[in-house]
């Protein structure tokens, strides 16, 4: 049966919430596993198991998630232009078949698009949603899932090659942080952090009116990273910040 590890933390605090933020359903139950314990899904009940085999039963239907719902795209006229914006972003991280990648914070469409077109040896999808980390695990038995910060990624799934920070305005910590994280314990010398907004700035303000619980934070300006940059030795190889679309990459030197 599939897993996905999780920080111990959510096993042993029954509160987080979840509940799906889309029609659509997975039909398996899935199964998650942390060091200390299991997480297993019903349709009617969260089933706590730790150590020491007590097992606590949550209601499902107590437990409410955040819509995550407007990071997938719906628009078919514009389909194939969104699908054009991914490859985009996707080419810019220069994957190869030995690369190990991380995805914080990606659309299910993102991580379709990536496990199809750039096979890597290790892909990483961090994620506070655990609805949408469950779907991709469905589909995707040999795709690593973290729920939690990304600064709170286990080491052991590194060194990286290639991260995506797909959707910045969503983390709950500053840049500055992540960078320092990355730098030291994930990511490869000569690695890749590839920062990006597939609708640019104007969608995101719009968004931001209506998903005000999870956008938190701004797309970073040209300035500001190139200070994060500086503080964390990486360089600024590339950067676009159009009307319709943001991306910026750095190289870990």
């Amino acid at each position: 049966m599939n897993s996905i590890l999780l920080p111990c933390s959510l096993i042993l605090q029954p509160h987080h919430h979840l509940q799906p933020s889309t029609s659509r359903i997975c039909h398996r139950v899935p199964f998650f596993s942390s060091g200390s314990g299991s997480v297993t899904f019903s349709s009617s009940s969260l089933h706590c198991q730790q150590s020491s085999n007590d097992v606590s039963v949550i209601r499902f239907e107590d437990f409410v998630e955040k819509d995550w719902s407007f990071l997938d795209f719906n628009d078919l006229k514009s389909r194939e232009e969104h699908k054009k914006k991914m490859s985009r972003i996707i080419s810019a991280g220069k994957i190869e078949e030995s690369s190990k990648v991380m995805v914080s914070i990606g659309s299910e469409e993102f991580v379709d698009e990536l496990v199809e077109t750039s096979p890597c040896s290790v892909l990483v999808v961090v994620h506070d949603s655990l609805f949408i980390l469950a779907c991709i695990k469905e589909k995707y038995e040999k795709v690593k899932c973290w729920q939690g910060e990304v600064i709170e990624v286990p080491e052991k799934w590194g060194p990286l090659d290639v991260v995506f920070l797909y959707f910045v305005p969503a983390l709950a910590i500053e840049l500055d942080e992540v960078f320092g994280k990355l730098a030291k314990h994930c990511l490869k010398k000569g690695g890749r952090v590839v920062i990006s907004q597939t609708e640019g700035r104007q969608v995101l303000e719009q968004q931001r009116k209506e998903y005000g619980d999870v956008i938190v934070s701004e797309l970073p300006d040209k300035r500001s990273l190139l200070n994060i940059a500086a503080h964390n030795s990486f360089q600024l190889t590339h950067y676009v910040d159009e009307p319709g679309f943001y991306l910026a990459v750095l190289l870990n030197v």
